[in-house]
Protein backbone atom coordinates (compact mmCIF):
# COMPACT_ATOMS: atom_id res chain seq x y z
CA UNK A 1 0.00 0.00 0.00
CA UNK A 2 1.26 3.77 -1.24
CA UNK A 3 0.22 6.45 0.72
CA UNK A 4 0.92 10.13 -1.38
CA UNK A 5 1.59 12.33 1.30
CA UNK A 6 0.61 15.56 -0.69
CA UNK A 7 -2.74 14.01 -1.25
CA UNK A 8 -3.09 11.28 0.88
CA UNK A 9 -4.40 9.29 -1.53
CA UNK A 10 -3.68 5.54 -1.36
CA UNK A 11 -2.89 3.34 -4.11
CA UNK A 12 -2.58 -0.62 -4.11
CA UNK A 13 -0.48 -2.23 -6.83
CA UNK A 14 1.12 -5.89 -7.03
CA UNK A 15 3.35 -4.47 -9.94
CA UNK A 16 3.60 -0.50 -11.74
CA UNK A 17 2.26 2.96 -12.04
CA UNK A 18 -0.59 3.99 -10.21
CA UNK A 19 -1.20 7.55 -10.91
CA UNK A 20 -1.45 10.16 -8.02
CA UNK A 21 -4.99 12.07 -7.71
CA UNK A 22 -6.51 15.15 -9.86
CA UNK A 23 -5.18 17.75 -7.28
CA UNK A 24 -1.45 15.76 -7.29
CA UNK A 25 -1.44 16.24 -10.50
CA UNK A 26 -2.79 19.30 -11.20
CA UNK A 27 0.18 20.41 -8.68
CA UNK A 28 2.93 19.26 -10.44
CA UNK A 29 2.26 16.66 -13.26
CA UNK A 30 3.24 13.75 -11.12
CA UNK A 31 3.35 9.98 -11.57
CA UNK A 32 3.56 7.19 -8.90
CA UNK A 33 7.26 5.02 -9.90
CA UNK A 34 7.63 1.86 -8.11
CA UNK A 35 11.22 0.85 -7.19
CA UNK A 36 12.20 -2.38 -6.01
CA UNK A 37 14.97 -3.50 -3.55
CA UNK A 38 16.13 -5.73 -1.69
CA UNK A 39 13.85 -5.75 1.01
CA UNK A 40 11.07 -3.44 0.04
CA UNK A 41 9.67 -1.42 -2.64
CA UNK A 42 9.72 2.14 -2.87
CA UNK A 43 7.57 4.69 -4.52
CA UNK A 44 8.35 7.74 -6.54
CA UNK A 45 5.70 10.77 -7.63
CA UNK A 46 7.88 12.47 -10.46
CA UNK A 47 7.90 15.58 -11.33
CA UNK A 48 6.05 16.50 -7.91
CA UNK A 49 9.15 15.34 -5.71
CA UNK A 50 6.75 14.85 -2.78
CA UNK A 51 7.42 12.47 -0.01
CA UNK A 52 5.70 9.12 -0.21
CA UNK A 53 5.52 6.66 2.56
CA UNK A 54 5.60 2.82 1.61
CA UNK A 55 4.43 0.42 3.50
CA UNK A 56 4.90 -3.12 2.50
CA UNK A 57 5.15 -6.47 4.93
CA UNK A 58 4.53 -4.29 8.18
CA UNK A 59 7.70 -2.25 7.16
CA UNK A 60 7.16 1.47 7.12
CA UNK A 61 10.07 3.46 4.66
CA UNK A 62 9.83 7.23 4.84
CA UNK A 63 10.90 8.64 1.39
CA UNK A 64 12.04 12.16 1.48
CA UNK A 65 12.68 13.22 -1.90
CA UNK A 66 14.10 16.38 -3.18
CA UNK A 67 13.77 19.29 -5.62
CA UNK A 68 16.57 18.60 -8.51
CA UNK A 69 18.16 15.47 -9.84
CA UNK A 70 19.37 14.09 -6.17
CA UNK A 71 16.80 12.77 -3.70
CA UNK A 72 17.65 12.22 0.35
CA UNK A 73 16.03 8.99 2.22
CA UNK A 74 15.34 8.24 5.75
CA UNK A 75 14.49 4.83 7.00
CA UNK A 76 12.73 2.95 9.53
CA UNK A 77 13.51 -0.11 7.49
CA UNK A 78 16.51 -2.67 9.61
CA UNK A 79 19.79 -2.52 7.69
CA UNK A 80 22.78 -0.49 8.01
CA UNK A 81 22.77 3.39 6.78
CA UNK A 82 25.43 2.06 3.96
CA UNK A 83 22.82 -0.60 3.27
CA UNK A 84 20.70 1.88 2.68
CA UNK A 85 22.49 4.70 1.05
CA UNK A 86 22.96 1.96 -1.71
CA UNK A 87 19.27 0.96 -2.27
CA UNK A 88 17.45 4.54 -2.50
CA UNK A 89 20.14 7.31 -2.89
CA UNK A 90 19.69 7.41 -6.78
CA UNK A 91 18.91 10.13 -8.71
CA UNK A 92 15.92 10.65 -10.30
CA UNK A 93 15.26 9.86 -14.24
CA UNK A 94 15.62 13.24 -16.14
CA UNK A 95 14.39 11.59 -19.29
CA UNK A 96 11.96 8.76 -20.41
CA UNK A 97 14.36 7.53 -22.92
CA UNK A 98 14.97 4.08 -22.90
CA UNK A 99 18.28 3.74 -23.93
CA UNK A 100 17.99 -0.27 -24.54
CA UNK A 101 15.61 0.90 -27.36
CA UNK A 102 16.96 4.01 -28.74
CA UNK A 103 20.00 1.25 -29.48
CA UNK A 104 17.99 -1.28 -30.91
CA UNK A 105 16.52 1.71 -33.51
CA UNK A 106 19.72 3.41 -34.13
CA UNK A 107 21.10 -0.42 -35.29
CA UNK A 108 18.07 0.01 -38.00
CA UNK A 109 18.94 3.55 -38.98
CA UNK A 110 19.88 2.27 -42.97
CA UNK A 111 16.61 0.64 -43.19
CA UNK A 112 14.26 3.66 -42.54
CA UNK A 113 13.34 4.29 -46.21
CA UNK A 114 12.84 0.63 -47.36
CA UNK A 115 9.46 0.02 -48.04
CA UNK A 116 9.83 -2.94 -48.41
CA UNK A 117 11.87 -4.04 -45.70
CA UNK A 118 11.91 -3.46 -41.16
CA UNK A 119 9.51 -0.82 -41.36
CA UNK A 120 7.53 -1.39 -44.03
CA UNK A 121 4.26 -1.87 -42.05
CA UNK A 122 5.17 1.99 -40.72
CA UNK A 123 5.49 3.50 -44.15
CA UNK A 124 1.67 1.77 -44.98
CA UNK A 125 0.46 3.07 -41.66
CA UNK A 126 0.66 6.91 -43.59
CA UNK A 127 -2.72 5.85 -45.48
CA UNK A 128 -4.34 6.19 -42.33
CA UNK A 129 -2.24 8.85 -39.95
CA UNK A 130 -1.59 11.05 -42.49
CA UNK A 131 -5.39 11.61 -43.43
CA UNK A 132 -6.29 11.59 -40.23
CA UNK A 133 -3.76 14.35 -38.99
CA UNK A 134 -4.68 16.38 -41.81
CA UNK A 135 -8.48 16.16 -41.74
CA UNK A 136 -8.72 16.84 -37.82
CA UNK A 137 -6.64 19.80 -38.08
CA UNK A 138 -8.72 21.54 -40.96
CA UNK A 139 -11.63 20.64 -39.71
CA UNK A 140 -10.40 22.32 -36.50
CA UNK A 141 -9.51 25.42 -38.56
CA UNK A 142 -12.61 25.40 -40.47
CA UNK A 143 -14.84 25.57 -36.91
CA UNK A 144 -12.37 28.35 -35.76
CA UNK A 145 -11.84 30.73 -38.25
CA UNK A 146 -13.23 31.49 -42.59
CA UNK A 147 -10.16 31.13 -43.53
CA UNK A 148 -9.59 29.52 -46.70
CA UNK A 149 -7.76 26.09 -47.33
CA UNK A 150 -5.26 25.72 -50.14
CA UNK A 151 -6.19 21.99 -51.41
CA UNK A 152 -2.49 21.35 -52.16
CA UNK A 153 -1.14 22.54 -49.16
CA UNK A 154 -3.73 22.28 -46.23
CA UNK A 155 -1.49 21.75 -43.60
CA UNK A 156 0.14 25.56 -44.10
CA UNK A 157 0.48 27.24 -41.41
CA UNK A 158 0.52 24.53 -38.79
CA UNK A 159 3.73 23.98 -37.00
CA UNK A 160 3.43 20.44 -35.82
CA UNK A 161 6.24 18.06 -33.36
CA UNK A 162 7.08 14.98 -34.31
CA UNK A 163 8.01 13.04 -31.33
CA UNK A 164 9.97 10.05 -32.04
CA UNK A 165 10.53 10.98 -35.51
CA UNK A 166 13.25 8.35 -36.92
CA UNK A 167 13.75 8.41 -40.20
CA UNK A 168 11.36 11.04 -41.03
CA UNK A 169 8.84 8.31 -42.58
CA UNK A 170 5.71 10.72 -41.17
CA UNK A 171 7.53 14.34 -40.92
CA UNK A 172 7.98 14.28 -45.01
CA UNK A 173 4.32 13.69 -45.93
CA UNK A 174 3.22 16.46 -43.46
CA UNK A 175 5.47 18.65 -44.31
CA UNK A 176 4.69 17.88 -47.89
CA UNK A 177 0.98 19.06 -46.91
CA UNK A 178 2.22 22.33 -46.25
CA UNK A 179 2.87 21.98 -42.20
CA UNK A 180 6.29 23.07 -40.10
CA UNK A 181 7.43 20.06 -39.38
CA UNK A 182 10.10 19.82 -36.37
CA UNK A 183 11.15 16.10 -35.81
CA UNK A 184 12.45 15.46 -32.53
CA UNK A 185 14.56 11.50 -31.87
CA UNK A 186 16.49 10.76 -29.20
CA UNK A 187 19.02 8.94 -31.74
CA UNK A 188 21.60 10.51 -34.01
CA UNK A 189 21.66 7.51 -36.39
CA UNK A 190 18.19 8.51 -37.21
CA UNK A 191 18.37 12.26 -37.12
CA UNK A 192 21.10 11.32 -39.84
CA UNK A 193 19.05 9.78 -42.00
CA UNK A 194 16.68 11.64 -42.04
CA UNK A 195 18.30 14.75 -42.83
CA UNK A 196 19.85 13.41 -45.42
CA UNK A 197 16.61 11.88 -47.43
CA UNK A 198 14.92 15.23 -46.98
CA UNK A 199 17.11 16.63 -48.77
CA UNK A 200 15.99 14.90 -52.19
CA UNK A 201 13.00 17.42 -52.03
CA UNK A 202 13.97 20.46 -51.39
CA UNK A 203 10.86 22.20 -51.28
CA UNK A 204 9.99 19.48 -48.62
CA UNK A 205 13.07 20.66 -46.60
CA UNK A 206 12.10 23.66 -46.22
CA UNK A 207 9.55 22.98 -43.86
CA UNK A 208 11.23 20.57 -41.63
CA UNK A 209 13.85 20.62 -39.20
CA UNK A 210 15.03 17.62 -37.46
CA UNK A 211 16.80 17.57 -33.61
CA UNK A 212 18.32 14.83 -31.90
CA UNK A 213 16.54 15.44 -28.56
CA UNK A 214 13.75 14.39 -26.20
CA UNK A 215 10.82 15.80 -25.53
CA UNK A 216 11.22 16.14 -22.15
CA UNK A 217 14.60 18.86 -23.44
CA UNK A 218 11.90 20.86 -25.40
CA UNK A 219 9.64 21.43 -22.70
CA UNK A 220 11.70 24.58 -21.48
CA UNK A 221 11.61 26.43 -24.33
CA UNK A 222 9.21 25.30 -26.23
CA UNK A 223 5.78 24.99 -24.36
CA UNK A 224 2.39 25.61 -26.19
CA UNK A 225 4.19 25.91 -29.01
CA UNK A 226 2.99 23.44 -31.26
CA UNK A 227 -0.59 23.55 -32.91
CA UNK A 228 -0.05 19.71 -33.22
CA UNK A 229 2.05 16.92 -30.95
CA UNK A 230 2.41 13.79 -32.94
CA UNK A 231 4.01 10.95 -31.76
CA UNK A 232 3.24 7.57 -33.35
CA UNK A 233 4.44 4.07 -32.48
CA UNK A 234 6.42 5.04 -29.94
CA UNK A 235 4.70 5.53 -26.83
CA UNK A 236 5.60 1.63 -26.41
CA UNK A 237 8.96 2.44 -26.55
CA UNK A 238 9.65 4.80 -23.94
CA UNK A 239 10.74 3.92 -20.51
CA UNK A 240 7.89 6.38 -18.27
CA UNK A 241 4.69 6.70 -20.57
CA UNK A 242 2.97 9.24 -17.52
CA UNK A 243 5.94 11.64 -18.00
CA UNK A 244 6.65 11.13 -21.43
CA UNK A 245 2.93 11.87 -22.20
CA UNK A 246 2.26 14.96 -20.26
CA UNK A 247 5.74 16.60 -21.53
CA UNK A 248 4.12 16.10 -25.05
CA UNK A 249 1.41 17.21 -23.95
CA UNK A 250 2.98 20.62 -22.15
CA UNK A 251 4.42 21.28 -25.59
CA UNK A 252 0.55 21.76 -27.27
CA UNK A 253 -1.05 25.13 -27.50
CA UNK A 254 -4.62 25.65 -26.20
CA UNK A 255 -7.00 24.72 -28.14
CA UNK A 256 -4.41 22.06 -30.18
CA UNK A 257 -3.66 18.69 -30.91
CA UNK A 258 -2.59 15.26 -30.01
CA UNK A 259 -2.10 12.76 -31.83
CA UNK A 260 -0.95 9.08 -30.74
CA UNK A 261 -0.98 5.47 -31.76
CA UNK A 262 0.19 2.55 -29.90
CA UNK A 263 -0.70 -1.22 -29.28
CA UNK A 264 -2.74 -1.63 -26.61
CA UNK A 265 -2.29 -3.98 -23.45
CA UNK A 266 -3.90 -7.41 -24.25
CA UNK A 267 -3.57 -10.87 -24.47
CA UNK A 268 -4.55 -10.70 -28.00
CA UNK A 269 -1.94 -7.33 -28.88
CA UNK A 270 0.67 -9.93 -27.16
CA UNK A 271 -0.35 -12.76 -29.76
CA UNK A 272 -0.45 -10.87 -32.80
CA UNK A 273 1.53 -8.36 -32.01
CA UNK A 274 4.72 -9.75 -30.82
CA UNK A 275 4.26 -13.61 -31.24
CA UNK A 276 3.19 -13.30 -34.86
CA UNK A 277 4.32 -9.95 -36.39
CA UNK A 278 7.99 -10.71 -34.63
CA UNK A 279 8.35 -14.62 -34.50
CA UNK A 280 6.30 -15.94 -37.30
CA UNK A 281 5.67 -13.35 -39.68
CA UNK A 282 9.08 -11.83 -39.10
CA UNK A 283 7.35 -8.41 -39.91
CA UNK A 284 9.71 -7.21 -37.67
CA UNK A 285 12.79 -8.24 -35.85
CA UNK A 286 11.89 -9.90 -32.94
CA UNK A 287 12.76 -7.82 -29.54
CA UNK A 288 11.19 -4.97 -31.32
CA UNK A 289 8.37 -4.93 -28.62
CA UNK A 290 8.29 -5.24 -25.16
CA UNK A 291 4.02 -6.28 -23.92
CA UNK A 292 5.02 -5.02 -21.27
CA UNK A 293 5.27 -1.38 -22.30
CA UNK A 294 2.01 -1.74 -24.10
CA UNK A 295 -0.72 0.47 -22.70
CA UNK A 296 -4.57 0.48 -22.61
CA UNK A 297 -6.52 3.05 -24.23
CA UNK A 298 -8.28 3.72 -21.18
CA UNK A 299 -4.81 4.59 -19.17
CA UNK A 300 -3.69 6.56 -22.00
CA UNK A 301 -6.73 9.12 -22.08
CA UNK A 302 -6.50 9.29 -18.18
CA UNK A 303 -3.11 10.58 -18.41
CA UNK A 304 -4.39 12.99 -21.51
CA UNK A 305 -7.52 14.13 -19.23
CA UNK A 306 -5.37 14.78 -16.04
CA UNK A 307 -3.24 17.12 -18.40
CA UNK A 308 -6.71 19.38 -19.53
CA UNK A 309 -6.93 17.10 -23.45
CA UNK A 310 -10.37 16.02 -24.24
CA UNK A 311 -10.48 12.85 -26.86
CA UNK A 312 -12.10 13.12 -30.14
CA UNK A 313 -11.36 10.28 -31.70
CA UNK A 314 -10.48 6.75 -30.47
CA UNK A 315 -10.23 4.48 -33.13
CA UNK A 316 -8.79 0.89 -33.82
CA UNK A 317 -6.37 0.03 -36.73
CA UNK A 318 -5.83 -3.50 -38.36
CA UNK A 319 -2.65 -4.46 -40.59
CA UNK A 320 -3.02 -6.89 -42.78
CA UNK A 321 0.03 -8.62 -43.78
CA UNK A 322 -1.31 -10.15 -47.01
CA UNK A 323 -2.22 -6.97 -48.39
CA UNK A 324 0.32 -4.53 -46.62
CA UNK A 325 -1.76 -2.40 -45.88
CA UNK A 326 -3.45 -1.40 -43.02
CA UNK A 327 -7.21 -0.29 -42.08
CA UNK A 328 -9.50 1.58 -39.96
CA UNK A 329 -12.07 -0.77 -37.29
CA UNK A 330 -14.12 -0.43 -34.39
CA UNK A 331 -11.87 -2.71 -32.20
CA UNK A 332 -8.98 -1.46 -30.10
CA UNK A 333 -7.72 -4.76 -28.14
CA UNK A 334 -4.51 -4.37 -30.52
CA UNK A 335 -3.25 -1.11 -32.26
CA UNK A 336 -5.45 1.83 -31.99
CA UNK A 337 -5.32 5.57 -32.41
CA UNK A 338 -5.91 8.28 -30.41
CA UNK A 339 -6.69 12.49 -31.02
CA UNK A 340 -7.20 14.93 -28.43
CA UNK A 341 -7.50 18.16 -28.08
CA UNK A 342 -6.10 20.41 -25.40
CA UNK A 343 -8.24 23.31 -23.24
CA UNK A 344 -8.36 26.66 -24.12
Amino acid sequence: MFVCRTCRQTVQSATYVQWPSRACVTAGRGSFEQRRGVHNTRVQCQSLRTRLVVLQNKTNLDVSLTKGAGISTSSSLQGSAEENDQKFQRPMAQTTIDEEEVKKFSNLAELWWDEAGEFEALHSMNELRVPLIRDALVNQRQQESEGTVRPSLPLEGFQILDVGSGGGILSEPLARLGALVVGVDASEENIKIAQAHVMHDPKVARNIKYIQATVEDLVGTEAEKFDAVVTSEVVEHVADVPTFVTACCQLVKPGGSIFLTTLNKTYLSYALGVVVAENLLRLVSPGTHDWNKFISPQDLQYILDQNDFSTRLLHGMMYNPLMKRWSWIKNTSVNYAIHAVKAT
